[in-house]
């Protein structure tokens, strides 16, 4: 690891998409120094699309670790869309001002668009019709349609794209060496196995 932050925080909203950022944790709580947490506005156990009550170490209203704060993890969920979370927003706000990296997917990326925390950086997500019918969004010139997008700070990922969304985050806290992350890409990308014509 390139520093001694080894804190990783993912941020949990009713009916969270477990599967968005199942790879990214596995591997970082599993395989690396870091330390995955999660966070939310309470510390009621949050219940994710596919059922699995997942408990909340922290409340973002009295987190103080910052300064070992190494990345915030924002996976989907179907209330990113129905709920403004303007306390999250304040919390993402204070991370972004302390050059913490935010990776946030399919819905997420809905809130990340919202609040404006996309109007300058290159971004991707679930569609930019979506993100044009938000009144604080004004950053169309920088929506790239792609599975995941890298940029000043942020990672943005479509729905289909937890393996591109994954592979982003390990090498933006460096999990590994360059050559074990693309392994893992590769593998995970594209099969351990190859099946060829016969």
């Amino acid at each position: 690891m390139a520093n001694n932050k080894n804190e990783i925080l993912v941020l949990l909203t009713d009916r969270w998409c477990d599967w968005e950022a199942s790879y990214a944790i596995a591997v970082i709580n599993s395989f690396s120094d870091y330390i995955v947490k999660t966070i939310s506005t309470d510390t009621i156990r949050k219940v994710s699309m596919g059922g699995i009550k997942a408990e909340v170490d922290y409340r973002i209203d009295n987190y103080q670790n910052f300064d070992n704060l190494a990345m915030i993890i924002l996976p989907g969920g179907l209330s990113w869309e129905e709920n403004d979370y303007a306390e999250i927003a304040v919390f993402i706000k204070s991370a972004v001002k302390l050059d913490i990296p935010i990776a946030a997917i399919c819905g997420a990326t809905l809130f990340l668009c919202k609040h404006g925390f996309l109007n300058q950086v290159k971004h991707t997500g679930d569609s930019l019709e979506l993100f044009l019918n938000q009144k604080n969004y004004s950053g169309q010139s920088f929506y790239v349609p792609a599975q995941v997008v890298a940029d000043g700070g942020f990672i943005t990922a479509n729905e289909t794209a937890a393996v591109e969304f994954a592979y982003n985050i390990f090498k933006t806290v460096k999990v590994d060496s360059d050559e074990e992350i693309e392994q893992w890409y590769d593998n995970f990308k594209n099969g351990a196995v190859r099946y060829k014509n016969l």
